[in-house]
């Protein structure tokens, strides 16, 4: 089966990079020792950033051989999928941001999954209530699983913009997974979080908890039913997952979930079919674009919420002179333009292959200063009323409350290259630990996507037959005069768009370097009644200031995990990681600058 790339919206691009030829060399040793963790690094040849160390240096290894960027973001993805198998991998989805240097363009893959096409708008409410069944079991259950699109993500990437094929980029994931890895503290902490939920699949507690607990930091972890998972889809291709083998068996885990006799747990069977899978498509979307003092930033677009939220907060805060501002003032304007366009987000953001997003309208300036005119001295009282965006909807000039409920089961990787292309790229599987079910002999997490759906019929983002559930993902790319100045994304939910947000707003307008700003505290107002902060934020002044003008917190020990690549001159790459979130992040670039 030839499976092609959907593209509604935009043209296909041609190719970039150049094809060397050759087999990539093995990966770096399993257990990293050679290899040393960094959060930032400053140098030339190209640059990769992402949560963990050896999947950073995988794509840094790509793009030595002579791979450009899209081929060291695959191979990358397809590392953090063996490292960090709780937040990401083939079982789940996401959204690539590529801009091609070669002409100048930007596009963008939605990969998000897809409900099942025997999903119906009321597919999470018990028959015999009438009433939706609680978030945990819509969690922890077939019925959850979206048809994922990660794997198909990569082989479109590839098949249009790389220069490498998929089977040489799996390499390096192939072999860690067989040799295995150093185990470290987050991984062995996010399998205890969810042990629970792991010991009741029979697939999921061998792999995971073969002795009733995590596996010690430090000790060497193996997953050789991944390793021939990824073995055979090098060989036979993506329709080995979609339309062979391993589809049965996703298929299998989702209508018959592999748990435990005995088990107390209401596991829901799900609704996939073998067609589902068959049928998969990423879409090429026009990306989301408008402008903030003078720079061009592009993002993703429906049916991610990331890049018009983010767009309309840029919009609403435009109307500020944020730099003569105190701290405090301009973080309470911050506060106030989430909180506006949260609530717009809320009523309006869905698949727009489903229902109509007013897109235009939501990235309007003229809405943005409708929207702006509500921000007072003092802090709004949550849930504020959406907008009505469609009266802006010719507009040109434009270039609910929710938990924390998504958690930081995502990630995002970022990758520039030596001829100037670029990805940004957020993937996951939704929960940390997705699903909990790890499909038998496969070596996979399957996600709980669909619980990003409101599981209440007749909203923008209520369930559907083959629709895409609304998305928090917004990997980013932010250009000046047509020359790209920053790249960035973050996991984290529903915090995601602040997280991006506030790294944007923390650069253009108070000058912070890309490292700093991925170091500063965060806090995230996303129309509740209470932001919440990290806890360095919350003993600043800032946070009593904002107190004083009637702002309240909670407080979250982590808020996104951040990596990025600022674009520095003279062809110098910055690349930029969490220096403590998550453990620490990992940052390289191919030719070091001196002392770096």
């Amino acid at each position: 089966m030839n499976r092609r790339i959907t593209a509604p919206l935009i043209a296909a691009f041609l190719g970039i990079g150049t094809l060397l030829p050759g087999v990539m060399a093995a990966p770096a040793v399993a257990a990293s020792d050679s290899l040393v963790k960094q959060p930032v690094a400053v140098g030339t040849g190209g640059a990769v950033a992402s949560v963990n160390l050896l999947a950073t240096a995988a794509g840094i290894r790509v793009l030595r051989e002579g791979g450009n960027a899209v081929d060291a973001a695959v191979a990358t993805a397809a590392v953090l999928g063996v490292v960090e198998p709780f937040s990401c991998g083939i079982g789940g989805g996401g959204f690539m941001i590529i801009y091609s240097a070669r002409d100048g363009k930007v596009t963008t893959i939605d990969s998000r999954e897809k409900a099942p096409q025997a999903f119906r708008a009321d597919s999470f409410i018990d028959p015999a209530t009438g009433k939706s069944i609680s978030f945990p079991e819509g969690v922890t259950s077939g019925l959850g699983v979206g048809v994922p699109g990660t794997l198909m993500a990569w082989q479109s990437a590839v098949d249009r913009f790389g220069t490498r094929s998929l089977s040489r980029l799996l390499k390096p994931a192939i072999d860690i997974a067989d040799d295995g890895f150093a185990v470290n503290p987050v991984f062995a902490l996010q399998i205890s979080q969810n042990a629970s939920r792991f010991q009741d699949f029979t697939s999921t507690r061998a792999l995971y908890l073969p002795t009733g607990s995590a596996p010690a930091v430090g000790s060497v972890f193996r997953n050789p039913d991944l390793a021939k998972t990824y073995r055979q889809i090098a060989e036979d291709g993506p329709d080995a997952f979609y339309d062979g083998p391993i589809a049965g068996d996703i298929v299998n885990t989702v209508q018959h979930p592999p748990t435990v006799p005995g088990i107390t747990r209401n596991v829901r069977p799900g609704l996939m079919t073998e067609d589902d899978l068959a049928e998969y498509e990423v879409v090429a979307r026009e990306p989301v674009a408008t402008t903030y003092r003078g720079l061009q930033i592009f993002g993703m677009g429906p049916p991610s919420s990331g890049g018009s939220t983010i767009g309309e907060s840029l919009n609403i805060l435009e109307g500020f002179n944020l730099r003569d501002m105190t701290r405090t003032q301009a973080l309470h304007r911050y506060l106030e333009s989430t909180r506006l366009a949260y609530a717009d987000r809320g009523k309006y953001l869905g698949d727009p292959d489903v229902v109509n997003v007013p897109l235009t309208g939501l990235l309007s300036k003229d809405f943005a200063a409708q929207r702006r005119a509500l921000i007072g001295p003092t802090a709004a009282t949550s849930p504020v009323a959406p907008g009505n965006p469609f009266p802006f909807q010719q507009d040109v000039s434009a270039a609910g409350d929710e938990t924390d409920r998504e958690s930081v089961s995502t990630t995002h990787l970022t990758v520039a290259d030596r001829w100037g292309n670029i990805v940004s790229y957020t993937f996951t599987i939704e929960q940390i630990g997705g699903s909990g079910m790890v499909v038998p002999g496969r070596g996979f997490l399957l996600n709980n996507e669909l619980t990003d759906f409101e599981f209440t019929p007749g909203l923008a983002n209520s369930p559907g037959p083959g629709k895409r559930p609304r998305s928090s993902m917004s990997p980013t790319i932010v250009f000046s005069n047509g020359r790209p100045v920053v790249a960035l994304g973050s996991p984290g939910g529903s915090t995601i768009i602040t997280t991006v947000l506030q790294l944007l707003v923390d650069q253009v307008d108070f000058g912070m370097t890309l490292p700093d700003a991925i170091a500063a505290p965060r806090v995230s107002q996303r129309n509740t009644s209470r932001s919440t902060a990290e806890p360095a934020f919350l003993a600043s002044p800032e946070a009593a200031g904002l107190q004083a003008l009637g702002h309240q917190f909670s407080r979250m020990d982590e808020i996104g995990a951040a990596t990025g690549i600022a674009f520095l001159p003279d062809g110098v790459f910055e690349a930029a990681a969490e220096p403590v979130r998550r453990g620490g992040s990992s940052a390289m670039v191919v030719r070091p600058a001196s002392g770096d």
